[in-house]
């Protein structure tokens, strides 16, 4: 096994401080991380102002009203992508629209990461896979299908872009149970592409190196500087003591076989049953945590205005947007070229999901 490319997500635990950002990436260094990524937000990019709340790690969160306050001034990212590269860290960022994903090649990334939500926002990936810049995408709250149809539509775009999968699931924390570590190797197999792990898990070491042990080319994990601070996803994410944890027992794992980093960790007193339920059976399916939210995390199109029987949808009236709790799910995103031009034949509600029964024409 090589060592693999390990991802510290600091995200946006910065909270919009620029000196609290440089200090996470200090962090990630010192404890041995290969790259930082960040996310660059925009709440108009990602959801409705009608979201309401929704369930986070921190508690119940009105979602979009935090995104507003997570959004950055120009040069933000430019500075910190900076002060990454210093410290001989890889730079990246998550963008979640087309304003950040342009925004994010400006700063010329080492490579581009799609979160999961965004595996079925066609218009997004294909976007980026214009920068011809390495893509890694996430493939939380999804099925084989998804995958294979977000691979379609990057390599539509540049068939020779560099690309690698991240097996994760999406729940804050995610039960160690229903990791199914043994995905990663079938990813490859399915897929003939290198494939790595997004980890929301609470321990350190042991999703992640038997993540390494099935394959695991790219282990991401969230990095905090305490887990009772307020970012988003401090309280699922590794203090710095912690990630450096990971990150030992994954250069000492890259260098082992499967089985003797199973039974390095049997010595460390995690037990057989544990670690057989972390593996799985190596099937690609929803976890328990996921399925209540597939589809619902997932892009869809949405009206971004109340509009009257009879209105022509403008480009202007619609979104491609994450669809959560309250509001009703939309058609897929790679639909929304259809609906412009098209006239309603019911009134809609601003937020709801664009659906092909309103323009239905009833006697």
């Amino acid at each position: 096994m090589e060592n693999p490319l390990i991802i510290a997500e600091i995200g946006t635990s910065h909270n919009g401080d620029i000196n609290r950002a440089k200090t996470l990436i200090d962090a990630a260094f010192s404890s041995g991380a290969s790259a930082v990524k960040f996310q660059i937000v925009y709440a108009d990019e990602i959801l409705h102002p009608d979201t309401g709340f929704v369930n986070l790690p921190t508690g119940s969160v009105p979602l979009y009203e935090r995104f507003k306050e997570l959004q950055t001034p120009a040069g933000f990212y430019a500075e910190l992508a900076s002060y990454a590269r210093s410290k001989n860290l890889l730079f990246s960022a998550t963008p979640f629209g087309i304003r950040s994903a342009n925004e994010l090649k400006e700063l010329n990334p080492d490579f581009i990461k799609i979160a999961s939500p965004e595996l079925n926002y066609t218009q997004l990936l294909k976007h980026c896979a214009e920068f011809s810049l390495p893509m890694i995408l996430s493939t939380g709250v999804s099925l084989l299908k998804d995958i294979e149809k977000a691979i379609i539509d990057v390599k539509s775009v540049n068939g020779e872009l560099p690309l690698a999968l991240l097996h994760c699931v999406t729940a804050y924390p995610a039960p160690e149970s229903g990791y199914n570590a043994a995905l990663i190797r079938n990813l490859k197999k399915i897929f003939n592409l290198p494939v790595g792990l997004s980890d929301h898990s609470m321990d350190a070491i042991l999703v992640p190196s038997l993540s390494l042990a099935y394959g695991g080319f790219i282990i991401e994990k969230h990095i905090c500087l305490s887990r009772s601070e307020k970012g988003l996803d401090d309280p699922v994410a590794l203090e710095p003591e912690m990630f450096a944890q990971m990150c030992s027992a994954l250069k000492k794992y890259s260098k082992y076989s499967r089985k003797e980093i199973i039974d390095d960790l049997i010595r460390l007193n995690y037990s057989k049953d544990r670690i057989e339920k972390v593996i799985g059976t190596g099937e690609k399916k929803l976890s328990g945590a996921e399925s209540p939210n597939y589809g619902r995390t997932n892009r869809s199109i949405h009206y971004t205005k109340n509009l009257q029987k009879g209105s022509v949808i403008t480009k202007s009236d619609i979104a491609v947007l994450r669809t959560e709790k309250i509001l009703s799910i939309g058609e897929a995103p790679e639909k929304f070229d259809f609906f412009i031009g098209a006239v309603l034949q019911r009134s809609v509600v601003s937020g709801s999901g664009v659906n092909m029964e309103d323009f239905i024409v009833r006697g």
